[in-house]
């Protein structure tokens, strides 16, 4: 049995439990009654991020914009929904069945067919060039909200193979708002304190450091050394959660709901991140490029995909968090609709699909529409930029009133061309 608290056990964090003492002192001392409603309206102020990259490029063709007997349609078949008239690929059963909880944007139109320009790209957003390196959306994130009462990191990274710090998403947001990544999964290594070491030695080596980087800060610029603090203090934190990576703990019902598989374990790892919570949890799924054999490529990972996210997104919704956190789930690009000579898929920036979920967005649609062979898009097409100006909306961040602040010059928090999606946004 899981020893974790359970979000419904702490609905409200140490400051917003203040904040409600305080109103309710207030309430007393002028005569009127306290609202118990008004501590859940707290709760519902959490902003969370679950954003699933499928890293490779999922296909649309077989996953959210099947052409069942088209031209180009493949080999599998179309299914039907929960929602009348929205049908998937047949690889992904069990997201069809909760496909009211999902919105589906079939109309992306990006720019960059290659990885190396294609993921940055879409990660940052696609500002325009101001001759500075923006953040990934989820350093925006970390920046943008914050911990939210919670001392561990604000965003973190779970990835098949090595783990650490990963700086460099921060962009000019500086190194403090770069991811922890968790290495297959698992904690930083040399998390256990020393038995030699006693929590009063802890303590007094704290307090030490904690003078050292005062002395450092000042004769430095405020970043570097704010970030050694933060880093310093995320991983005391998570010295104290590791139980939050050990699955043993994890009813064997969930394990199994989710796969017994890395995308699965990882992703029932970012659950927990979720639950104790961390404000955003990106869960990486590698193997996607599939240039040769793309049928038996997707037939492959599509249904450990399919298991993993539609549990995650059952989950989050039984427990009364899906209103607090936006799902987002998407590759750097679609897959060419022509089929290569090796039997495969090329990169399709043209026109493809992404999916979201919870916090901020309607349910149970799609937006945006591709023709009947999937070649175009038909009607509106969207760019990444105008994602990341829904995402923030979602999020209750106005992206026409904030502006991130590059060492005095204002930038804004998303391409300043390109507007958000409404007919996605609750």
């Amino acid at each position: 049995m899981s020893r974790l608290c359970k979000p419904w056990e702490h609905r409200l964090s140490r400051r917003a439990w203040l904040g409600g003492v305080s109103a309710a002192g207030a309430a007393a001392a002028s005569g009127l009654p306290f609202d118990p409603a008004f501590g859940e309206e707290l709760a519902k102020q959490k902003k969370q991020v679950l954003f699933v990259w499928i890293d490779g490029g999922m296909s649309q063709y077989e996953s959210w914009d099947p052409k069942t007997n088209s031209q180009f349609g493949g080999p599998f078949r179309s299914i039907q929904t929960s929602v009348p008239g929205i049908q998937l690929c047949e690889l992904m059963p069990r997201s069809a069945k909760i496909m009211q909880h999902l919105c589906v944007v079939r109309g992306m139109c990006t720019q960059d067919n290659s990885h190396s320009a294609g993921v940055p790209r879409i990660q940052r957003g696609d500002p325009k060039n101001r001759g500075v390196t923006y953040p990934f959306f989820g350093s925006s994130v970390a920046k943008l909200v914050g911990n939210q009462g919670t001392e561990l990191p604000a965003y973190v990274s779970i990835k098949p193979g090595s783990g650490g710090f990963i700086y460099q998403d921060a962009g000019f947001l500086g190194p403090q708002f770069g991811a922890v990544a968790f290495g297959d999964g698992k904690p930083p290594e040399n998390m256990t304190r020393p038995e030699s070491v006693t929590e009063a030695d802890e303590e007094l080596r704290q307090t030490l450091r904690a003078k050292a980087d005062e002395r450092y800060r000042l004769r430095r610029r405020p970043g570097a050394a704010e970030a050694n603090g933060y880093v310093f203090e995320s991983a005391r934190e998570l010295m104290r959660r590791q139980s939050l990576f050990d699955l043993s703990t994890v009813d064997p019902r969930d394990r199994e709901r989710y796969g017994d598989h890395e995308f699965g374990r990882h992703m029932l790892v970012a659950r927990r991140m979720l639950e104790v919570g961390v404000t955003f949890v990106k869960v990486t799924s590698y193997g996607w490029d599939t240039h040769g054999d793309n049928f038996n490529g997707h037939a492959s990972l599509m249904p450990r995909y399919d298991q993993a996210f539609a549990s995650i997104v059952e989950d989050l919704q039984e427990r009364g968090m899906l209103d607090n956190v936006l799902v987002i789930t998407m590759s750097e690009f679609g897959r060419t609709p022509r089929i290569n000579g090796h039997i495969g898929r090329d990169h399709f920036p043209e026109a493809w699909s992404l999916a979201m979920s919870g916090r901020g967005v309607k349910r149970g649609l799609t937006v945006g529409k591709t023709n009947a062979k999937g070649t175009a898009v038909e009607g509106d097409a969207y760019d990444i930029g105008h994602m990341f100006h829904t995402w923030f909306a979602a999020l209750g961040i106005d992206t026409a009133k904030t502006q991130f602040d590059n060492h005095g010059q204002p930038l804004p928090i998303a391409h300043d061309e390109m507007h958000a999606v409404k007919e996605v946004l609750a």
